[in-house]
C-alpha cells in the first residue's frame, strides 16, 4: 500500500514539475546585451611546414589569406615574398602585414582535394612548401542540417510522457483509496 502511495506522489510531482511555468525576469532585470556568439563552421584552411617556416592558408569564399612564420619561434616572416599555387594555378598575393598575405581568386574552388605549393623568399632564405587543401560539400550541408533540427517534437514527447505518468499515478492512488474505502479501511 505505501509503494502505491509513493508512486502516486512521484507521478503527481513530475506532472507538476512539467507544468511548472518557466520563470522570467521583468523589467531592469536583465543582464545587459548577450556577447555576440562565435560558434560556426570553421572556414577551409591549409598548411605547409618545412624547417624554416610554416604556412596556413584560410579560404573565405574567393578570398584567400595566408600566413607565414617561422617554425623555430612562430614569429611573422618580416619582407617575404610568397608565390602560391592552387591545383597548378598562380595566385597573386599582396602582402598585408609582416607574415600575412592576402589574394581574391577568379572563382571558387572546386569542392575536391587542392593541392597547394608555395614557394618563399625571406632574405638569404628560401624555400619551397607542399599541402593540401581538402574541401567537401557534404561538412557544409551537414551543419545546415543540424541548424535545422527542432527540438519541439522532443519538448512535446516529454510533456506527453509526464502527463501519462502523472494520470497513472493519480489513477493507482484513487484506486488505493477506494479499496480503503470498501473494506473499511486499513487495521
Amino acid at each position: 500500500m505505501k509503494s502505491t502511495h509513493t508512486l502516486a506522489a512521484w507521478s503527481l510531482a513530475a506532472v507538476l514539475v512539467g507544468l511548472a511555468p518557466q520563470t522570467l525576469a521583468g523589467d531592469g532585470h536583465d543582464h545587459g546585451e548577450a556577447p555576440a556568439t562565435t560558434a560556426g563552421p570553421a572556414l577551409p584552411r591549409f598548411t605547409a611546414v618545412s624547417e624554416l617556416f610554416e604556412l596556413v592558408g584560410v579560404v573565405n569564399g574567393k578570398n584567400v589569406t595566408v600566413y607565414l612564420d617561422h617554425f623555430a619561434d612562430n614569429s611573422p616572416v618580416k619582407d617575404a615574398k610568397v608565390d602560391l599555387e592552387l591545383d597548378g594555378k598562380a595566385v597573386a598575393l599582396t602582402p598585408h602585414a609582416d607574415g600575412e598575405f592576402e589574394a581574391t581568386l577568379e572563382e571558387t574552388l572546386k569542392p575536391g582535394v587542392v593541392s597547394v605549393t608555395a614557394t618563399v623568399i625571406a632574405g638569404q632564405d628560401a624555400d619551397l612548401l607542399a599541402g593540401e587543401l581538402d574541401l567537401h560539400e557534404t561538412a557544409a550541408e551537414a551543419h545546415e542540417e543540424v541548424a535545422e533540427l527542432d527540438m519541439k517534437p522532443y519538448a512535446i514527447g516529454a510533456g506527453a510522457g509526464g502527463l501519462v505518468l502523472g494520470l497513472i499515478g493519480w489513477v493507482v492512488l484513487r484506486k488505493g483509496n477506494s479499496r480503503n474505502r470498501s473494506t473499511g479501511g486499513a487495521a
